[in-house]
């Protein structure tokens, strides 16, 4: 999606802030706020017109989007175009977000269309009144690629070789991320496939 948004939107850089402590995330399994960020950098290395930003990750939460937002307008200046790239399925529930109707109001909404995901956008426009007017449906390839099916693979010992970058798989492994079977010591993550690569 950042590739495809930075093409057909003539983006001058792409930044991914992974967030710290995401408060719609509570009660779900996710691996650290470091490890997320250096599978980032990992992914996007070679990539010259993306950043990954601590923004998020190193100050205290809860970690709010339109908060996020506040810290990268001062960082970026007034007079940047801020776009904020989104799934569909975020679109839909904007609406529960923390200060959606002001995130609607000092980002232009960039969102993935998915053939999987039903929009109503009379609903959308009830509770967000003019929202319309500052989101972009963005139609690119959909690749069936979803962080939950990957740690899911992951977890039950399935390839993911050809599903996330080279460096990112060998990050995942040698890291133990996602494995029930991982055990923590001195720092230090240990897990028994790990060993018998060694």
């Amino acid at each position: 999606m950042a590739e495809e948004a930075w093409f057909q939107l003539k983006l001058d850089c792409i930044y991914i802030v992974p967030a710290g402590d995401p408060p719609h995330k509570q009660g779900v399994d996710l691996s650290p706020v470091q490890d997320r960020l250096r599978m980032c950098e990992l992914a996007t290395a070679d990539i010259d017109y993306i950043q990954v930003s601590r923004l998020d990750a190193d100050r205290p939460g809860p970690h709010y989007t339109s908060d996020m937002v506040r810290l990268l307008r001062k960082q970026v200046g007034p007079e940047a175009e801020i776009y904020f790239l989104m799934g569909m399925d975020s679109l839909r529930d904007l609406p529960t977000w923390h200060e959606a109707a002001w995130l609607a109001e000092n980002c232009i909404l960039v969102a993935l269309s998915r053939h999987d995901v039903t929009l109503d956008w009379d609903d959308l426009e009830a509770a967000l009144p003019g929202v319309h007017r500052h989101v972009i449906i963005l139609d690119m390839p959909e690749l069936e690629i979803a962080s939950h099916v990957l740690r899911a693979r992951v977890r039950r010992g399935e390839p993911i070789r050809h599903q996330v970058p080279k460096a990112v798989e060998e990050y995942i492994y040698a890291h133990g991320l996602y494995r029930d079977d991982v055990t923590q010591s001195d720092g230090v993550v240990q897990s028994e496939e790990i060993a018998q690569k060694a």
